[in-house]
């Protein structure tokens, strides 16, 4: 019975080869269900031309099928108008991803009628539209994407005009540059007020006088601390540790040095600065005279801006302009997230964008799957950003906002970042602490120490995952905000072991090496710092937002 039915099937098969020579075997494909674009997308896309070779989207979406044997291709579409009558096609790929670059991107806004020119009508933000094609065959069946929305930033190109000019005169000390042996000296700007100059500069303890194009000769202080400069001998200025506005008058030769901060205050970071809370986050000068910029991490709530940690003075934004006033009920609505508030003090305008950068890979986190990017704190004394951070053997790049747009690697390992292909960095298990200089893309990584926050309140003592990496954003000086702790107890060590941790005994806010020196604290978001260089030992500041 076996060997009837085995051939009767062979049988049926040479029939139905047969039948192949007369009829050809048809597949119908059926195109497959509606499909999106599978990437996180930014909120707000900040474009200058100086980036125009960076990738400004990577596009990435799962394989589609026409439920037959055929290759499936790819084409990204893009759009201003939003309807798809003005498509252009960004790429074609058989892949499952398509990068769109910052000048494609700038392309699209110009099509859209947006520009960075504060001086015309024309808008500096607005939004395009991208979709996939997905098709097979010479036929062209096809599906389309879900339509995606981008939306473009340009920032404004600031006029320095109006009198504000580089001046002559200078700070030089050993309360700012170490009497020039450590750099230039701090620059003067001239203002509207004929013979009136101006320098925003951050001072150590030490003393100062000032001079002219940084040479000796004709140099002024203060001998009598009058109010006047002088050239007598012993004339130098004695100065404390902190941010200062000095103003000259050089038709009298008065001159003052006073206190000067902007900050950001309010729920959205430090809770209005109540007792026990974090200082206003602070502003730092640039190299625009009168435009400022702080890097901060804000929570969900408002926000305005002040001078010296105190009421009095304070900006927000009632009539949602962009230009700070102080008329009541000027709160600024804020959301999560890391950002880059901009101030310009000669006319008030502002701007809030979200901004971070971060270490992803798989010698960090995954590629982004086993937690948030390493971020990178900004160090005003260098005008670079810095990360403390403890990698494995693997790969990294550095990217923005915890997304797949813009980022960064070095495929000609000649320490200047790029977004050329298969330019991951490779690196090896260790603690290491990472600058990056956007002035010119470079960056290092250079092995150090990495203190970070471990216990109870934190990694159960590290059994649970690697301490809370703190950052040296100057020299001596730790830093991590966003840290979340639960109740317990905490202390501090370096690079993950226990080997000179500190902790508090005295419960004075001065590290120590005592025993019983955990540190209780309840569960919350909080600011560390822990400054090294402290006379009287390390002394930290652990402030619940």
């Amino acid at each position: 019975m076996k060997k009837i039915k085995i051939l009767l099937v062979l049988i049926v098969a040479v029939l139905g080869f047969n039948s192949c020579e007369k009829d050809e075997l048809v597949f119908t494909a059926k195109a497959p269900g509606e499909f999106a674009f599978t990437n996180n997308f930014l909120p707000q896309y900040v474009l200058t031309s100086a980036t125009s070779a960076n990738i400004g989207e990577r596009f990435t979406w799962e394989s589609q099928s026409f439920e037959v044997p055929v290759a499936v291709n790819y084409e990204l579409q893009g759009s201003v108008t939003g309807d798809f009558t003005d498509l252009s096609i960004i790429g074609s790929t058989s892949g499952n991803d398509q990068a769109v670059t910052v000048g494609k991107l700038l392309s699209m806004a110009a099509d859209a009628g947006l520009d960075n020119d504060p001086n015309t009508e024309n808008p500096n933000t607005g939004d395009v539209y991208f979709r996939l094609r997905a098709y097979s065959g010479a036929n062209a069946i096809e599906t389309l994407s879900s339509v995606q929305t981008l939306t473009l930033f340009l920032p404004e190109i600031v006029d320095t005009g109006g009198g504000f000019a580089i001046a002559s005169w200078g700070v030089v000390g050993s309360g700012y540059n170490d009497w020039g042996g450590a750099g230039p000296d701090g620059q003067f700007y001239t203002t509207a007020a004929s013979g009136v100059i101006v320098s925003y500069v951050n001072l150590v303890t030490g003393d100062i006088k000032f001079r002219e194009n940084n040479e000796w000769g004709g140099d002024v202080g203060d001998a009598n601390l009058d109010g006047i400069l002088d050239t007598d001998p012993d004339n130098n200025i004695a100065v404390t540790a902190g941010d200062y506005k000095i103003t000259i008058d050089t038709n009298d030769m008065s001159y003052t040095i006073e206190p000067f901060s902007w900050g950001v205050v309010g729920s959205g970071y430090n809770n209005w600065s109540g007792d026990g809370k974090p200082l206003d986050a602070p502003f730092y000068t640039t190299s625009v005279p009168g435009v400022i910029v702080s890097y901060v991490n804000l929570l969900d709530g408002q926000i305005k801006f002040r001078e010296n940690n105190t009421w009095g003075g304070d900006l927000g934004d009632a009539n949602l302009d962009g230009i700070l006033d102080a008329d009541p009920d000027n709160n600024i609505n804020v959301t999560a997230g890391d950002y880059k508030i901009t101030i310009n003090t000669n006319d008030n305008s502002y701007s809030i964008v979200p901004f971070s950068w971060g270490i992803v890979g798989n010698g960090y986190n995954n590629w982004g799957s086993g937690g948030l990017d390493a971020k990178l704190y900004y160090d005003y004394t260098t005008d670079t950003f810095k990360v403390g951070v403890k990698l494995i053997d693997g790969d990294i790049k550095i990217r923005p906002l915890n997304t797949w747009s813009g980022d960064l690697g070095d495929a000609n390992l000649d320490g200047i970042l790029d977004s050329d292909a298969d330019n991951n960095i490779a690196v090896t298990a260790g603690h290491y602490l990472i600058t990056m200089d956007l002035k010119d893309n470079s960056y290092s990584i250079v092995a150090a120490p990495v203190w970070g926050v471990v216990g109870s309140g934190y990694n159960n003592w590290g059994a649970d995952g690697p301490d809370a990496a703190l950052t040296e954003i100057q020299p001596g000086v730790m830093f991590g905000d966003d840290i979340t702790l639960i109740d317990g107890d905490i202390k501090f060590r370096a690079d993950n072991t226990w080997s000179g941790d500190l902790g508090d005994a005295n419960a004075d806010g001065i590290l120590d090496a005592d025993p019983d020196n955990n540190i209780a604290v309840t569960a919350g978001n909080y600011v560390v710092t822990i400054d090294f260089n402290d006379p009287d030992g390390p002394r930290y500041h652990l402030t619940k937002r």
